[in-house]
């Protein structure tokens, strides 16, 4: 199964784009900071993910307060390239 959830800021935002066949789409880079429990301890977690969301939740990610932490759901998948991993957003909520 390939489903992540993760609660991040929008680091960066692009502007937004429309594929050829007129669908919005939306890259950003998404950043978290926490905690996690592994072998029975705490450890702080850093992470930088990129991201992209088409339709109309790239119309509604793009008007996002940067600032504003949220709560991203989907899947991931290859990169074109094959070289590193996009996280594809299905679902968004500001927390």
């Amino acid at each position: 199964m390939n489903q992540i959830e993760l609660t991040a800021r929008i680091a960066q935002l692009s502007e937004l784009r429309y594929t050829p066949a007129g669908l919005p789409a939306l890259n950003l880079v998404l950043e978290h900071e926490g905690q996690q429990r592994e072998a029975g301890s705490d450890r702080q977690v850093r992470l930088s993910i990129k991201a992209v969301v088409f339709g109309t939740l790239a119309e509604q990610a793009a008007r996002l307060d940067l600032s504003v932490p949220c709560r991203f759901k989907g899947f991931l998948a290859s990169a074109r390239t094959g070289k590193s991993v996009i996280f594809h957003i299905q679902e968004l909520n500001t927390l």
